[in-house]
């Protein structure tokens, strides 16, 4: 297969570029996991470890400005947060909804915008740090009383739910015990809720969480 170029170890910018779907070309935004699917699918060459092969080219591409990487995607096309000719951690790189690989086009054009309206791609800056003051630290007491306990909630974007489970819920499990709640609202065709509702019996009784777990 390798001989043939039927399966390669890596895959090239240039590859990528002549391979860009029509569906995608007028936004200029390929969603990751659109593009990882087309490696594995024959759409495109196949790859040895496609995961590890994209995840370095992009790294690459991005820091190279041979295409830029972004995330959050807003209703007027433009993003949260874009990466362009600099670094980008490889951690950044994951195969869900909601990150893309963009043209170097578009990621120049996004670029441009964010100096007349820095929002436009990147949220707000952190306010500056307050100078020290001028009173010297005092050293830890330990505290007299017991246990407290520390509630996080809100909405996650569905493209950093994997990586809220490997950096926040080691962290508070490390210090003490951790209870999780989940509450997961999906909006649904009618016609779908049955199916749907099974569906997610099955996989409670699978997990042996049918007591502890209720669809409703």
């Amino acid at each position: 297969l390798k001989r043939e170029a039927l399966l390669n170890e890596t895959v090239a910018a240039g590859y990528i570029e002549r391979h860009w779907p029509p569906a995608f070309k007028e936004s200029g935004a390929w969603p990751l996991s659109t593009l990882r699917q087309s490696f594995l699918n024959g759409s495109l060459t196949r790859l040895v470890d496609p995961d590890k092969a994209l995840r370095e080219k992009i790294v690459d591409f991005v820091a190279k400005g041979e295409f830029g990487l972004a995330s959050g995607e807003k209703p007027d096309g433009s993003f949260e947060r874009v990466w362009f000719e600099e670094p980008v951690s490889r951690d950044e790189v994951t195969f869900e909804a909601g990150l893309f690989l963009l043209t170097k086009a578009k990621a120049k054009a996004l670029k441009a915008a964010s100096h007349l309206d820095p929002t436009v791609v990147n949220p707000p800056p952190v306010a500056a740090t307050p100078p020290p003051s001028v009173i010297p630290p005092q050293p830890d007491l330990p505290s007299a009383e017991g246990p407290k306990t520390v509630r996080l909630h809100g909405s996650v974007p569905p493209e950093l739910w994997n990586r809220l489970g490997t950096k926040i819920i080691p962290k508070v499990k490390a210090k003490g015990e951790v209870e999780i709640r989940l509450e997961l609202i999906a909006t649904v065709p009618a016609e779908s809720v049955a199916a749907l509702k099974e569906e997610l019996h099955e996989i409670l009784q699978e997990l042996v969480l049918t007591e502890k777990m209720h669809v409703l």
